[in-house]
C-alpha cells in the first residue's frame, strides 16, 4: 500500500515535538506537503533543518470512517483480524528519507532512520491490529554545515550538501524523498537481501546471494531462486527470530552484458521467493546482468576485455533528488554516452534509482563514490560504515556499476589550490586515510567482492601506502598550463595512471558577483590559461577585473573558451597514453548545479558550453593529435610535431591515410599553406600509434599559425585542429 501524497507538515521545535505524534493532535494549521519531496520546495520552510510530517491511513482500506480523524474513529473496533491471517506480518517501508527520521505510528515509536540513501523497514503490526484509521508520524532531521566551516564534516551527505561542489547551500535536500509504503508478509519475512554477479563467461555465470530474514517460529525454510529460466532451491532449517544465509547460483550459458562499447546490455528479472511449507511467505527481486569486472595497474577489463575508461563526474541531476524526473535522468546518461564517454563518476553521492537503470540499459559504467568528501569528523565513523554495507546490499545488483570509492580528497583543503594534490600534508598518517578509509575499503571488499574498490582519490604515495591513487590535476586552472601535463606525465609516471578530476570552470556573465571589482576566480592563473589558448596575458589585463557589461561578456567568453581548450588538450595527451601508464580519466563535470556556473560541460539549464563540443571531439573512438606547441615561439623558428593515432575500435583500421597541412596567416591579411606531410599504413585495435611528425619553419611574418590533421579510411573521415596566435618576431 503506497502512503505517498500529500502530507502534513510544520517546523520543528521543542514544543511541537512533544506532541506532533499524538493521534488526537489537530494538524489544520500545518502545512500541505508532497511526498515523495524536499521540504525546500515549500514556500516558508526553505532555511529550515528539521521538519515534522503527518498523514492519516485506513489500513485495511475498507475500513475508513466517513468521520476521518474524529474523536469516535479512533480506537474503534474493526475488521482487522478478519482481513489478515494470524501468520500475517506487517512492515512499513521508508526508501529513502533525507538524513535522519523518526518514525512514530499510532502515538508509538517505531523507530530511527539514518543515511538519506538508506531504505529503513520496521514491523508494525502490534501498532496496527484494532484499529481502522492510522496516523503516521516522522520527525525529519537534515543540518547544513555553516558556510566557510574549516571543521571536519559529521554528515554524510556528500556532495548535495556540499556548497563547493553543487551549490545546495539554499536548497536543502532534507525530505522523505523516496516511497514510503506499507507492505504485509506472512510469519517469514525478509529483512535484507543482496545479489552480486561475482563470476561469468559465456559458459556460465555464479550469483553471490544472500537474505536476511526473520522467522516466527523454528521450521524449515526453502530459498527459491528464479533466473534466466533456471530455478534453483536451497533448504535451510530456520530458528525462531533472525536468520542469515549466504548462497550460489549457477547460470548456465549466460548472454554478457557489455559497456556500450564493446557489446549488448541483457538483462534478467532475478526473483528469490521465501517458502514455508509450499507457500511464499516474501519475496525479493532485482533486475542483473551477468558481467565481471576487474582492475589491474588502473587499467579496467570487462569480461576480460581492457577498456579504457573515458569518463566525466556527475553531480546530481537535481540538487535535490527528488525534483528530478525520470526523463531528466535518462537524458543526462544518454548524453554523456552520445559524447563517446563510456563511465560516470556519481561524485560523492549515492543517486537517484532511475539513474542505475538508465546506465544498465544504456550501457554506461558507474564509477560510485561513497558520500564522503574531504575532512570528515570521527564521529560519522560507526555511520559510514554500516552505510557502506548498506550501499552494496543497495546497488550490487546493477550490472553498469563498475567500482568502489570509499573517500574523495579526504583532507583539508589548502588555502591555496595547486595544479597537483598536496603532498607534504599528507605524509603524516591520518585517521581518515589510514584508519576511515581503510576500513570502508575492507568492507566494500568484504561485502561486495566483485569490483574493484579504490581507497580514496587524490591521495600520492605516502608512509603506509607508496603507490597512492587517482590523481586531480588542475594544470590550466589554478597553475602552469594544461600541456604541462605531459612534463608531469614524464617526471611522475604514476600521477597520470588515472585521472579523476581536471578541468576549468567557468561564470555566467548574470552572475552578480562579476560586477563587483574585487571579484576575480581566485584559482584562475591568467598566465596559464592564456598560455592554453595561445593568448598572450598583457591582452587580458582589462578582463581580470571587469566592471562594465561589455567587459563582463567578454570576460565569460574568453573563460568558456578557456575551458574547451583545458579539457581539449588533456584528453588528448591522456589518451595519448592510453594502457602506458593512463587506464583513464574522469572530467569535471558534466552540468552546473546552477545558473551561475561551474566546472561542468553544460549549463543549468543543459545548453552546450564550447567544452561540450571539445569533450565529443577529444572523445571519438577514433582521433589524430598532435604535440602541444611550445608557449614561446620566434619567427624562423622550427616546428617538428609528433602525430599520434588514437583507436577504440576492437579492429585493426587497415588503408589509413593521415596528411598534416600547416597555414600560417600573414601580417596585412591572407595566409599560406607552409608545410603538408601525408603518411599511410594500418592501425592496430585499441591503441595509440605514432604515425610520423608534422614539420615546419614558421614565417617570419606570421600572425598565426594553423596545424590541421585528416585521417581518411574506408569507414573514417576524422579531422582535427589547432590554431596558436603568434606575435610578430616574438
Amino acid at each position: 500500500m503506497d502512503l505517498g501524497g500529500v502530507w502534513r507538515a510544520t517546523v520543528a521545535t521543542d514544543e511541537t515535538r512533544r506532541t506532533f505524534h499524538q493521534p488526537e493532535l489537530n494538524d489544520q494549521h500545518w502545512h500541505d506537503i508532497a511526498v515523495p519531496g524536499h521540504w525546500s520546495n515549500q514556500p516558508g520552510f526553505a532555511d529550515e533543518q528539521a521538519v515534522l510530517f503527518r498523514t492519516r491511513f485506513a489500513y485495511p482500506p475498507a475500513t475508513a470512517a466517513s468521520s476521518w480523524g474524529t474523536a469516535s474513529s479512533w480506537g474503534a473496533a474493526s475488521s482487522w483480524g478478519a482481513a489478515s491471517s494470524s501468520e500475517s506480518r506487517f512492515w512499513l517501508c521508508l526508501d529513502g528519507i533525507c538524513q535522519q527520521g523518526d518514525v512514530w505510528l499510532n502515538g508509538s515509536y517505531v523507530g530511527t532512520t539514518e543515511g538519506y540513501f538508506v531504505p529503513h523497514r520496521f514491523e508494525v503490526g502490534e501498532q496496527l491490529a484494532n484499529r481502522g484509521e492510522h496516523v503516521l508520524a516522522v520527525d525529519v532531521t537534515c543540518p547544513v554545515p555553516a558556510p566557510n566551516s574549516k571543521t571536519p564534516s559529521n554528515h554524510l551527505l556528500g556532495s548535495l550538501i556540499d556548497p563547493e561542489l553543487s551549490g545546495t547551500s539554499k536548497q536543502n535536500p532534507g525530505g522523505i524523498w523516496l516511497p514510503v509504503s506499507l507492505r504485509e508478509t506472512k510469519g517469514t519475512a525478509v529483512v535484507f537481501s543482496r545479489a552480486i554477479c561475482v563470476a561469468a563467461d559465456t559458459k556460465s555465470a555464479t550469483i553471490a546471494m544472500r537474505c536476511v530474514f526473520d522467522s516466527s517460529r523454528a521450521q524449515k525454510v526453502v530459498l527459491r531462486t528464479q533466473i534466466a529460466g533456471q530455478q534453483h532451491e536451497l533448504s535451510h532449517p530456520a530458528a525462531a527470530g533472525e536468520n542469515r544465509v549466504e548462497w550460489t547460483v549457477k547460470v548456465a550459458s549466460p548472454e554478457l552484458w557489455w559497456p556500450h562499447s564493446l557489446g549488448d546490455q541483457p538483462l534478467y528479472d532475478l526473483r528469490c521467493d521465501v517458502v514455508v511449507d509450499g507457500e511464499v511467505s516474501d519475496s525479493f527481486a532485482a533486475r542483473i546482468g551477468f558481467r565481471s569486472i576487474s582492475m589491474r595497474n588502473w587499467v579496467l577489463r570487462v569480461n576480460g576485455e581492457k577498456l579504457f575508461v573515458k569518463g566525466i563526474n556527475m553531480l546530481s541531476t537535481s540538487a535535490r533528488l527528488a525534483d528530478a524526473t525520470t526523463e531528466q535522468i535518462r537524458s543526462d546518461v544518454l548524453a554523456a554516452k552520445s559524447a563517446g564517454l563510456n563511465m560516470i563518476r556519481l561524485l560523492t553521492h549515492i543517486a537517484h534509482p532511475e539513474l542505475y537503470e538508465a546506465a544498465n540499459e544504456f550501457g554506461m559504467l558507474l564509477w560510485q563514490d561513497l558520500p564522503l568528501r574531504q575532512q570528515m569528523a570521527r564521529s560519522v565513523g560507526v555511520q559510514a560504515k554500516r552505510q557502506a554495507r548498506e550501499a552494496v546490499d543497495l546497488l550490487g545488483h546493477h550490472p553498469c556499476l563498475a567500482l568502489w570509492c570509499a573517500h574523495d580528497e579526504p583532507f583539508k583543503k589548502p588555502a591555496l589550490s595547486g595544479a597537483t594534490p598536496p603532498v607534504l600534508g599528507q605524509q603524516k598518517p591520518s585517521w581518515n586515510r589510514n584508519v576511515l578509509d581503510r576500513s570502508l575499503r575492507r568492507i566494500l571488499a568484504r561485502t561486495d567482492g566483485s569490483r574493484p574498490v579504490v581507497t580514496h582519490t587524490a591521495v600520492p604515495p605516502s608512509v603506509g601506502d607508496f603507490d597512492g591513487t587517482t590523481s586531480h590535476l588542475w594544470f590550466g586552472w589554478h597553475r602552469g598550463k594544461a600541456a604541462d601535463i605531459a612534463t608531469a606525465a614524464v617526471r611522475v609516471p604514476r600521477m597520470v595512471r588515472f585521472v579523476s578530476a581536471f578541468g576549468a570552470a567557468t561564470v555566467a556573465a548574470n552572475n552578480p558577483l562579476l560586477h563587483n571589482s574585487a571579484f576575480l576566480w581566485p584559482e584562475l592563473d591568467w598566465e596559464g590559461v592564456a598560455a592554453s589558448i595561445g593568448a598572450k596575458k598583457d591582452a587580458l589585463v582589462h578582463l581580470v577585473a571587469p566592471t562594465e557589461a561589455d567587459d563582463v561578456s567578454e570576460w565569460c567568453d574568453f573563460v568558456e573558451v578557456a575551458q574547451a581548450q583545458v579539457l581539449k588538450t588533456k584528453i588528448e595527451l591522456l589518451r595519448r597514453l592510453k594502457y602506458r601508464p593512463t587506464g583513464g580519466f574522469l572530467a569535471f563535470y558534466f552540468a552546473d548545479p546552477s545558473p551561475a556556473g561551474g566546472f561542468g560541460v553544460l549549463n543549468h539549464d543543459r545548453s552546450a558550453k564550447p567544452s561540450w563540443q571539445a569533450l565529443v571531439d577529444a572523445c571519438q573512438p577514433v582521433i589524430v593529435v598532435a604535440d602541444p606547441l611550445p608557449s614561446l615561439l620566434a619567427a624562423g623558428d622550427e616546428v617538428d610535431l609528433a602525430v599520434h593515432v588514437v583507436s577504440d575500435e576492437r579492429r585493426a583500421i587497415d588503408a589509413t591515410v593521415v596528411r598534416g597541412v600547416v597555414r600560417a596567416a600573414i601580417a596585412g591579411g591572407g595566409s599560406v599553406v607552409v608545410s603538408e606531410q601525408k603518411w599511410q599504413g594500418t592501425i592496430p585495435a585499441d591503441c595509440c600509434v605514432l604515425v610520423g611528425n608534422v614539420r615546419t619553419v614558421i614565417p617570419v611574418a606570421a600572425t598565426q599559425l594553423t596545424i590541421t590533421l585528416f585521417l581518411t579510411a574506408s569507414d573514417l573521415n576524422v579531422s582535427n585542429s589547432y590554431t596558436y596566435p603568434l606575435t610578430p618576431n616574438q
